[in-house]
């Protein structure tokens, strides 16, 4: 197999041809978008895409998965176009990998691999380079049926390098799971970190709001437009690989807390989902979780079927009404022309957990704060507080952690309604 090397790629852009295995799965335009999210994702990768197209496949050659005859369409496309690289939008086994490599003389990636390299040149956290390097690690383990010649070469050594009769394709998968290992074991201290950190923040009294979606549905915008953040926000898939936590005012609270997160993809790899969960723990943990969708995208639906379908894997009970909270920001309404008869149409009756919003312009973001206050004080009680006017320090406190509905005064004393959490309501009465 002819290694993908990403410095390889730094200057000018390479040239790469993409096809998608058409296994009668997709609809038509369901297959463009398709073939649409694949040039964007060799885009983030630095790969300039010179041709995009389908091939249906009805029976899938365990060899090569395309016909004969296809991968020879294949060769005359990445010869005309004086392509470097073909990239496979789907899955291939290391056998077809490495067949197409030696058919066509070029590099060849699959979807699953062309993601990994993205993740890997974007982490930029320690806990984000080690959870991508496990993914890479756990991917190429089972890919060590290379065509090189020295890997069926035995080798010799002492000791943990390995006895007489090894084999370099041994010693390599060995070196793969011995590194597994350790960085399992690295990531094991940091969850137990985070997880310190999450039960720190469950006792204060600040609430936590994730941002969930599609990769380039705009919750890096939102989050700055939320926080006055400087998170990176580009017209990119997976802008945002590492989780951001930041403050920002929530009415009726001191504070609340937000966090943004990883972009998901239809067919993310389950090497990424397996290895970025406990980052991805912070989203159960939430108690508001905000889905933010690029509403002007024709794909949309798809898009947060694909979504909901990975939280679902993460644990999360999105059709229970006593879990999280899940409130849906319909995002870039400014960029929906009502005038266009084959364009985007908005509901006349909008889904009472649904808010349109424009996370450039600002449109509809205050509805959307307000939309997360009510549904924060969903599970919360109302009682009736009687303080003496004096004192300040209560009152206080009862302003900050909770919504005071209410106030009269009778003489000397304030008597107010007040809706808070269960939990604060504890904190109070222990003052």
């Amino acid at each position: 197999m002819i290694p993908f090397e990403k410095n390889e790629l730094d200057g000018s852009k390479d040239k790469a041809v993409i096809v998608h295995p058409d296994l009668g799965l997709l609809s038509q335009n369901a297959l463009e978008y398709r073939l649409e999210e694949a040039v964007g994702l060799a885009l983030a990768i630095g790969l300039e895409t010179t041709s995009a197209q389908y091939f249906t496949v009805r029976a899938p050659k365990p060899g090569t998965l395309f016909g004969s005859g296809q991968v020879g369409q294949i060769k005359t496309i990445l010869a005309q176009d004086d392509a470097s690289i073909l990239i496979v939008d789907g899955t291939l086994s290391a056998i077809q990998q490495r067949n197409l490599e030696e058919e066509l003389k070029v590099k060849v990636i699959d979807r699953t691999g062309l993601i990994l390299e993205i993740f890997g040149a974007r982490a930029a956290t320690a806990e984000g380079r080690l959870q991508v390097e496990l993914a890479h690690l756990d991917y190429q383990a089972g890919r060590l049926v290379r065509s090189w010649t020295h890997l069926e070469r035995q080798r010799g050594g002492f000791g943990f390098l390995g006895g007489p009769g090894e084999t370099q394709i041994e010693s390599d998968r060995r070196m793969i799971r011995d590194r597994m290992a350790k960085l399992r074991k690295d990531l094991s201290h940091l969850r137990k970190t985070r997880t310190l950190h999450r039960s720190r923040r469950q006792k204060a009294p600040w609430p936590v709001i994730a941002l969930v979606g599609y990769t380039n549905a705009g919750k890096s915008t939102l989050f700055n437009r939320l926080t006055g953040a400087e998170v990176f926000a580009e017209d990119l898939l997976f802008a945002t690989l590492d989780p951001t936590m930041r403050q920002f005012p929530l009415p009726g609270y001191d504070k609340a807390i937000i966090s943004d997160t990883v972009g998901f993809v239809s067919d993310l790899p389950t090497q990424l989902v397996a290895a970025f969960r406990a980052t991805l723990e912070e989203v159960t943990a939430a108690d508001v979780v905000i889905h933010v969708r690029d509403i002007s995208h024709a794909s949309s639906d798809g898009q947060a079927h694909d979504v909901e379908q990975i939280l679902r894997e993460l644990g999360m009970e999105l059709d229970d009404r006593e879990g999280v909270p899940v409130i849906e920001a319909w995002n870039k309404i400014d960029l929906i022309n009502p005038d266009d008869p084959d364009g985007v149409k908005l509901p006349q009756n909008m889904p009472e957990n649904v808010c349109p919003i424009s996370a450039v312009t600002g449109e509809g973001v205050d509805a959307l704060v307000e939309m997360v206050t009510e549904n924060l004080s969903r599970h919360h009680n109302i009682e009736t507080v009687t303080l003496p006017v004096s004192d300040g320090k209560r009152l206080a406190w009862l302003h900050e952690n909770g919504r005071v509905l209410e106030s009269d005064q009778e003489n000397n004393d304030l008597i107010l309604a007040v809706q808070m959490s269960n939990r604060n309501w504890g904190r109070f009465h222990a003052l």
